[in-house]
């Protein structure tokens, strides 16, 4: 059998077969878990690729490539969860310095940028991304990073990546992008201009809920060295197991990433037509206002909705009364969850900054799941009424 050239294949065949394609060793088609701390050194005096798993483990190295292959990067960080990348990203940074970041994140996120880090000295200065011209009037002389959600966590607010990372370049920083939602199936922001791409892996990389996972993707021979450096020191690298999970689940990213879409298209179309709905928040709407963005930089729309209730009476009732729908935290997974921001995945936000962006007590998000789209509908007819 020759050997696998991943720079051949499509995106659907290099989601099957990953970097290596399969194991060179035993030539399993699944790839192996290699369930080990540490290696035997048989030459004294010389170094190995593998010693301790902590800095390497031939499953998470396959996965690490894999990945970057996925997203057009050079360099792939495998983390026990997406904060453990953020972290490692942010750990760069010394005291004085300066991030320029959207201000509709996750709540993890933004707790790293206003409690965790401000702590050394570095300043964040939150910005809304959707405006470019605001972007670069944040910029300050000590600015290294320009941090961005796009579409964001969970107004659905979109960053031209493109003009943005122009901006980054002409001021000398560098542009990071948390791709979590759209996954490197529906966008490729290194291929626009970012340096650094973010993923909570456990979202719709790994995509059934059975696993964490965090992924850092760079070009960067600067950021890789550093982030080389800073995971092998704070030790949050991704276990062999939850590796080999993450490769098995990638398998069908492309598959499971067209089918969230075909069902969110229906989905956030139903929602616009229900009574009890005041606002739905989808990119692929023609009502959003940056859909032409989205179809500029974007293959596709992803499987994430946001939407308003018009009674906040109903907010119960439209989180727990369904029979398949779950009321649950996390996205990207086969299963439809419906989660509340409020407090759940942004409570750590303080309530005027959430209000600020519109995260209210009526706002509902749905990470719409691969099931057949007319169960989902009929599942929240049965709640929200027609």
């Amino acid at each position: 059998m020759k050997k696998l050239n991943p720079a051949e294949l499509k995106m659907d065949s290099l989601a099957v077969h990953g970097n290596a394609g399969h194991d060179s060793h035993a030539h399993a088609v699944s790839f192996p878990i290699y369930q080990t701390s540490t290696y035997i050194n048989t030459n004294f005096g010389h170094e190995i690729d593998f010693s301790y798993s902590r800095c390497a483990n031939p499953t998470r190295d396959e996965l690490e490539k894999t990945v970057a292959l996925l997203e057009g990067a050079k360099y792939g960080f495998a983390f026990a969860s997406g904060l453990a990348a953020e972290t490692a990203l942010f750990s760069m940074l010394c005291t004085g310095d300066h991030v320029v970041i959207g201000d509709d994140i996750y709540g993890g996120t933004y707790r790293l940028s206003r409690n965790t880090f401000p702590r050394y000295g570095v300043e964040f200065t939150a910005v809304d991304f959707s405006y470019p011209e605001k972007v670069e009037a944040a910029i300050k002389p000590n600015t290294k990073f320009l941090y961005v959600e796009t579409p964001t966590n969970p107004m659905m607010k979109v960053c031209d990546i493109s003009a943005v990372a122009q901006i980054a370049k002409a001021h000398g920083v560098k542009l990071v992008v948390d791709n979590t939602f759209m996954s490197p199936v529906f966008q490729k922001p290194l291929a626009l201009g970012a340096d650094v791409v973010i993923h909570s892996g456990t979202k719709y990389i790994a995509g059934h809920n059975d696993t964490m996972a965090g992924f850092l993707l760079t070009s960067d021979e600067q950021i890789k060295d550093a982030v080389t450096f800073n995971r092998n020191t704070e030790g949050a690298a991704l276990g062999p197991f939850d590796s080999w999970l993450v490769l098995r689940g990638i398998k069908t990213l492309t598959l499971r990433m067209k089918k969230h879409e075909e069902n969110a298209i229906a989905v956030a179309n139903w929602l616009t037509k229900c009574k009890a709905v005041d606002e739905v928040f989808f990119v692929g709407l023609d009502s959003h206002p940056a859909k032409n963005i989205v179809d500029k930089q974007c293959t596709g729309y992803g499987g994430m909705i946001s939407f308003t209730l018009k009674d906040v009476s109903m907010v119960r009732h439209a989180l727990c009364d369904y029979s398949m729908i779950m009321f649950a935290e996390s996205l990207g997974g086969v299963q439809t969850l419906i989660t509340y921001p409020l407090t759940q995945t942004h409570a750590s936000i303080p309530k005027e900054v959430r209000e600020s962006i519109g995260i209210t007590d009526r706002l509902l998000r749905l990470s719409v799941g691969i099931e057949d789209k007319d169960d989902i509908i009929n599942d929240l007819a049965s709640v929200l009424g027609e």
